[in-house]
């Protein structure tokens, strides 16, 4: 359909009442449609209904009625999180309605250049840190999306001398048509969410819509060092900048030198962005910069490039590079207790994620991990168990997976805690028992690998629990 322009009058279902839900439905009541939100919760569970009845907007909860979706309605927009298999969902699409998620709607509403940016880990870091970045070089940017602002209210707010920074998941960007961001970059694709998409051609393919709309006049900014990243090459039309930590690149943003697998990460090295035009610059020494991991100067590269590809002098990126010190939840320093330090990394909800974090430490860990059992044997871990850990303390849905590759690893200690109807209880169990295997110089480090909802609201829920628990120790 013509968005916005044909939504005055027109029927349109909004499904989720969660915050992206009630703003998209009150920037389409503004415009004119004739909106209602439909949310499968009760209506005692659904406070912000009140607050958009007020307004004229109509509000269906406690489950999908079979008349929710006719011909009369022209659009649906669904909470990310709501499967295609799920009723009111399959009977659009059946009708040929069109159905798109949140992003689609702010897109055609926002005057402001928009910056995607997506990837199976390190999306909120890099996403922040790049407003931080176009901030410090006076650029305007305005951080929306998963992260600050909900989308649609950050777009109706935004001019034309903003940039639009958005973090997007495979989940959004999966319900995109015509959503073009001036600049796009792809971090890194691991195999995650296929509960949600069935299969990894389906995860990678949403992912790749970030790309689909940009002309030659834009810019795609990709992971050269991974296969997924580059096996996308053949079908971008925007200008390529690529980022790598093992390749020293004639346009893009590379470490120098380059970094090489099992080489320890002590060499001295440089961040370059070269221009393309034979210039090389040098943005920062990688030892400065504020987060710690091999991971996180990738996610620093990736920035730099977007950072430089919406108009910052290379020569100011250096300040935010070192002063930036993270998000919590994402390889986040909690305290020091009996000589071992604590780190929260909730939101490691895959395996690679976890590897990644262990990459970044070379005192022996005492790794916290499980959660939610999405089908995998977690084997990815296994070569990092032997290398790295001292220890390994499982809870959750996987905690048996996690210790069956404990034992494979050659570990000693190992320690799985029964689940408790208290998910707090479980954790804190968890936090007492990784601190009787940590000794002074060692790291406690909470990395799952799993999502938290066998347990927990949220993996912030989980991160906040878990530091509680090293607090009370």
């Amino acid at each position: 359909m013509n968005h916005p322009e044909s939504y005055r009058g027109l029927q349109v279902i909004v499904l989720g009442l969660a915050k992206s839900g009630v703003q998209v439905a009150k920037v389409l009541d503004r415009a004119g449609a004739i909106v209602t939100v439909n949310d499968k919760k009760e209506r005692e569970q659904c406070p912000e209904a009140s607050e958009l009845e007020a307004l004229g907007i109509s509000i269906v909860c406690g489950g999908h009625p079979d008349d929710l979706i006719h011909s009369d309605v022209k659009l649906v927009v669904k909470n990310p999180g709501i499967p295609y298999q799920a009723p009111p969902v399959q009977q659009a699409l059946a009708l040929g309605i069109e159905v798109v998620t949140e992003v689609e709607v702010a897109y055609h509403l926002c005057a402001a250049p928009m910056i995607g940016i997506t990837g199976s880990n390190g999306k909120t870091t890099t996403t922040t840190w790049v407003g931080n970045m176009l901030e410090h070089a006076g650029l305007k940017p305005i951080v929306a999306g998963n992260i600050g602002t909900p989308l649609c209210e950050a777009a109706e707010q935004a001019s034309a001398d903003n940039w639009m920074v958005v973090e997007l998941s495979s989940f959004q960007l999966k319900g995109t048509s015509d959503f073009r961001p001036r600049i796009a970059s792809l971090l890194n694709v691991a195999e995650t969410h296929l509960d949600y998409h069935g299969d990894m051609d389906d995860y990678v393919a949403s992912k790749a819509k970030l790309f689909s709309n940009q002309q030659p006049e834009d810019v795609a900014i990709l992971n050269w060092d991974d296969p997924v990243c580059r096996g996308l090459v053949p079908y971008i039309k925007a200008r390529l900048l690529p980022f790598s930590l093992t390749e020293k690149l004639e346009a893009g943003v590379y470490a120098d030198p380059p970094y090489v697998d099992g080489e320890e990460d002590d060499v001295k090295r440089q961040v370059i962005y070269a221009d393309g035009q034979g210039n090389h610059h040098i943005i920062i020494e990688v030892e400065d910069i504020g987060l710690l991991g091999r991971f996180n100067v990738g996610n620093a590269l990736a920035a730099v490039a977007i950072a430089v590809s919406a108009g910052a002098d290379p020569s100011v990126l250096a300040a935010p590079l070192a002063d930036f010190k993270g998000v919590e939840h994402r390889l986040e320093y909690v305290l020091e207790h009996g000589g071992a330090k604590y780190y929260n990394n909730s939101k490691a909800t895959n395996s690679k994620a976890t590897v990644m974090a262990l990459n970044s430490f070379k005192e022996p860990v005492v790794l916290i991990a499980g959660g939610l059992d999405r089908g995998s044997d977690m084997m990815e871990l296994l070569p990092l168990f032997q290398e790295r850990l001292k220890a390994v303390v499982a809870f959750g849905e996987t905690r048996e997976k996690i210790a069956k590759v404990a034992e494979l690893a050659g570990l000693k200690q190992i320690k799985v805690v029964d689940n408790e109807e208290d998910a707090a209880r479980t954790l804190t169990a968890a936090v007492q028992e990784a601190s009787q295997f940590a000794a002074p110089g060692d790291v406690v480090l909470l990395s799952p690998s799993c999502a938290s909802w066998d347990m927990f609201a949220s993996y912030e829920e989980r991160g906040r629990i878990f530091k509680e628990a090293a607090h009370n120790l």
